[in-house]
């Protein structure tokens, strides 16, 4: 009986739980979760088409054409190059077109100051107003113009000192001058000494034969720093010989001068025409230096009184015509009462240095 009734008792328990656990089951519901929805991809095989050719790139712009370098200019045969010449360098020569460059001539003025006792260089002379130029005379070939019959005439031997004033690197300077010019009728020689303290000096030297036609320069030279250059004249072949330079020679007509006998020439050809001394007349020559042989024409400007250290002297006065504006300024003044020998002479160079040589006296040599 305790068995069955254990029995019982089990099995009644367990239908309870049955019943109480079928219930719980029944009235559960679990909360709904988001589902996950999972894409399925049919994949296939595609063949890629073949890929677009290439766009061409977008030409370029065309670079902008170079400007052309500039050539050298290349100094003709009958002239040789020069460099500038270097600031200072005054002592230049009465009538050089410019001082030659020369591998001291840093030193020449550095260490110069203007003289205690003297007073201001001359400011430089205002321009004057253009005149009408006359035909240009080219007293070239036999040292006249075509077709004129007067002869040079020369001026009989003398000695002239110079009063020099002038600027230098904003610098005034006094110095002197002397040019002495001798001749016996069949040969000449002519010497010009420019000197100063503290400057040094500069000495230019002229020889050679007197024709009917005037000066036949054989020789010009140039001394100074204890250097010598020369331009030998070979009238035979029509040429000048250069000790330095390059190149080494040039080309010359038979009426050819050096930048000495130069002015010696100008005035004899005026002292034999009246004529060739009208205001705007142009007279033209062959000037040799030591470096190169050029054509310089010189206009007759008129005549004026000079209030010179050697007194009032009247005087024609010739303009030498630069080139371009860089090229050296030089007025000449000739004394027909000294027979047409310089007795005032101004430089000017394109920097505004500028040298003025006036005649203080005059004696036999």
């Amino acid at each position: 009986m305790r068995r069955r009734a254990l029995f019982l008792s089990t099995a009644l328990v367990l239908l309870l739980h049955a019943l109480v656990l079928g219930w719980v089951f029944l009235s559960w519901k679990p909360a709904v979760q988001p589902v996950n929805l999972v894409r399925v991809f049919d994949a296939r095989s595609i063949a890629a088409p073949p890929p677009a050719a290439p766009e061409p790139p977008a030409p370029r712009p065309a670079p902008a054409p170079r400007r052309a370098a500039r050539k050298p200019q290349v100094p003709s045969p009958g002239e040789a190059q020069q460099p500038p010449p270097p600031a200072g360098d005054w002592l230049a020569g009465v009538l050089a077109e410019a001082p030659d460059p020369d591998p001291g001539a840093a030193s020449d003025m550095a260490s110069a100051a203007p003289d205690s006792g003297a007073g201001a260089a001359p400011a430089p002379d205002p321009p004057d107003p253009p005149q009408p130029a006359a035909p240009a005379q080219d007293a070239g070939a036999n040292g006249d113009p075509p077709g004129a019959a007067p002869l040079p005439i020369l001026p009989a031997p003398a000695r002239l000192a110079f009063r020099v004033g002038g600027q230098t690197r904003k610098l005034s300077y006094h110095a002197r001058a002397e040019l002495l010019w001798q001749h016996d009728g069949s040969r000449y020689a002519a010497r010009q000494e420019v000197g100063a303290f503290l400057l040094g000096s500069r000495t230019q030297s002229s020889e050679g034969r007197i024709t009917p036609q005037g000066l036949r320069p054989e020789r010009f030279s140039e001394h100074r720093r204890g250097s010598v250059q020369t331009a030998d004249f070979d009238h035979a072949g029509g040429r000048v010989v250069f000790s330095a330079a390059t190149p080494a020679e040039a080309a010359v007509d038979p009426g050819a001068q050096d930048r000495l006998s130069l002015f010696i020439q100008l005035g004899a050809l005026l002292a034999a025409d009246p004529q060739r001394g009208v205001p705007g007349t142009e007279l033209t020559l062959t000037a040799v230096s030591t470096r190169s042989a050029e054509r310089w024409t010189f206009r007759v400007e008129g005549p004026e009184t000079l209030d010179l250290p050697a007194g009032h002297t009247v005087a024609l006065r010739l303009r030498r015509l630069p080139r371009d504006q860089n090229d050296q300024q030089a007025v000449l003044w000739l004394a027909p009462a000294l027979d047409y020998l310089p007795v005032r002479i101004r430089l000017t160079q394109a920097n505004g240095d500028f040298a003025d040589l006036q005649l203080s006296g005059r004696s036999a040599p």
